[in-house]
């Protein structure tokens, strides 16, 4: 989606990095995030990491660390992750160390709701924490 260079006059964004099974849904729920916080030149830096490294469902350590680097304006990096082990493998790569950037946050929130919720927040400039926060709290979000 948007790269990772400094947005808003200089002033960097908090990236985000979804993290699926499927490419095609990363890619999607990308998109639709992108486009639900306004997209364009102002919002932050979003990028899908779906998939295994053969294009086949699964998870890549890989895809994921490119994608986390590909958002990195400075600001940190929340990564949202669908099911268990695209999660085991985001952990993985926070304890190893080196493979993302400084300032890279696991964040425990719904898939769709939080990613909305998490792009949202970042652009409109809040912080790590706020971006953490706000997509921790669709876990909230009722629908009746």
């Amino acid at each position: 989606m948007n790269g990772g260079t400094a947005v808003g006059g200089g002033t960097a964004r908090v990236g985000v990095v979804l993290v699926s099974h499927s490419a095609r849904v990363a890619e999607s729920v990308a998109e639709l995030a992108s486009e639900l916080a306004g997209g364009g030149a102002q919002g932050a830096p979003v990028a899908a990491a779906g998939g295994g490294p053969d294009g086949g469902t699964g998870t890549s350590a890989e895809l994921i660390a490119a994608a986390a680097r590909s958002v990195d304006a400075g600001a940190g990096v929340a990564v949202l992750a669908d099911l268990g082990s695209a999660v085991l493998t985001v952990k993985a790569l926070l304890a190893e160390g080196g493979e993302l950037p400084p300032g890279t946050r696991l964040v425990d929130a719904p898939f769709v709701e939080g990613a909305v919720a998490a792009v949202v927040t970042a652009s409109a400039g809040g912080d790590l924490d706020a971006v953490a926060a706000a997509a921790g709290e669709a876990y909230g979000y009722r629908k009746e």
